[in-house]
């Protein structure tokens, strides 16, 4: 008897989105077009890595009660998990304060975790 793994579905909010893209840019100025690729390559890598495996993701209290996160290089990967779905919330870099960058990002921050949870239960009552 086989056991067969499902893959979490996965969301990238606006926000993350721009975290990625900035990441680019930065990298691309800093060590060019190569390390750039290399480095968004492995941030992809990572969210495919997540969406084998959703229990890589870790509860960090002391950065935030209720989200999730996994490292890649030197960013954090910031997700919410409902179910068998991940949201990638934000990017931040591990060498910033992560707690206050979180906080700065409030009431915003929670708000679109609110909405896409709503979103994903009008999508499953479909």
């Amino acid at each position: 008897m086989s056991v067969e793994k499902t893959r979490a579905n996965l969301f990238l909010t606006e926000r993350a989105l721009r975290d990625i893209a900035e990441i680019e840019r930065f990298s691309i100025s800093k060590w060019e077009k190569n390390a750039a690729a290399r480095y968004i390559s492995d941030i992809e890598a990572g969210l495919s890595r997540l969406q084998e495996n959703s229990s890589l993701l870790r509860a960090e209290e002391d950065l935030h009660p209720e989200l999730r996160f996994y490292r890649v290089n030197k960013h954090l990967l910031v997700c919410d998990v409902r179910q068998d779905t991940i949201f990638l919330l934000t990017v931040v870099h591990a060498s910033r304060d992560i707690p206050s960058r979180l906080a700065e990002m409030q009431p915003s921050l929670t708000l679109e975790v609110e909405l896409l949870h709503e979103q994903l239960g009008k999508r499953n009552r479909r």
